[in-house]
């Protein structure tokens, strides 16, 4: 098998700060990224296809296929996210199940929140280890300024539905937030709601990797960190930088980002 060229649904791994040795598994795949998100920071760029629609796209036994025949390596995470918005994987839930088949495999799933309204998707999420749920806004009308999302999501009921998993997870729950300049100045609300949901871990986030949005400095992710006291607080300043080679560096750059210039 040529390792550089045939896979295509799982890539990496890269080190996360998050995360630790991290297999990406691309439940969408598509050309296109597909999400019912259009953030203005997304590594990915603004070119895309915006739905809410759930379906398969790619079938459980060729994810699970690539994830036998990748080369042997330390992972801690074997991690959903890549080319779109994962829970939109109407398979996702079955895709973890197959995952975590193989004993001490760990599963974390990278989320954006949009469907976590649905009971059937947080019922999914619950198969993980790890789920790291996005939280930008504190309104409607910063959920708009920021994420643009797909007709049909609503900020109240993303919210209720973070509180709802936090209630049937077992696992570990971290919310995300992606700051910058356009929301640093609703850190505040942004933390009450965070306390309101109760994850085990906040993660403060600027984009590192280029995008369309520029990073805060870590003065200003400094300044943030203390509207989240009483909640444990990790931070991309923080993360010690590790030094990784990917087995196929042209397909984790187009679901990753450009890593190396962050």
């Amino acid at each position: 098998m040529n390792q550089t060229k045939d896979f295509k649904y799982v890539y990496g791994p890269v080190h996360s700060w998050r995360l630790g040795m991290s297999l990406g598994i691309d439940p969408i795949s598509t050309e296109k990224k597909v999400c019912n998100f259009d953030c203005i920071y997304c590594q990915l760029g603004n070119t895309g296809i915006l739905s809410n629609e759930r379906k398969v796209f790619v079938a459980t036994d060729a994810i699970i296929r690539e994830i036998e025949m990748f080369p042997s390596k330390e992972i801690d995470y074997y991690t959903f996210s890549g080319r779109g918005e994962p829970t939109l994987a109407k398979n996702l839930g079955e895709m973890i199940a197959s995952v975590k088949k193989v004993p001490d495999r760990k599963v974390a799933v990278i989320t954006n929140s949009a469907l976590i309204c649905d009971a059937s998707v947080r019922g999914e999420l619950a198969l993980a280890d790890f789920v790291i749920a996005k939280l930008d806004a504190c309104d409607k009308g910063s959920l708009i300024g920021i994420s643009r999302p797909a007709d049909g999501v609503d900020f109240d009921s993303v919210v209720e539905g973070l509180k709802e998993l936090r209630k049937i997870f077992k696992g570990k729950l971290a919310l995300q937030v992606m700051f910058i300049d356009k929301n640093k100045s609703l850190a505040s609300e942004i933390a009450e709601l965070a306390k309101q949901i109760n994850p085990d871990e906040v993660q403060i986030n600027t984009p590192l990797r280029p995008s369309g949005e520029k990073p805060l400095d870590e003065t200003d992710i400094e300044g943030l960190k203390s509207q989240f006291i009483g909640l444990n607080i990790v931070s991309v300043y923080d993360a010690e930088k590790v030094e990784f080679s990917p087995i196929c560096e042209k397909n984790t750059v187009l679901r990753h980002g450009k890593y190396k210039d962050a």
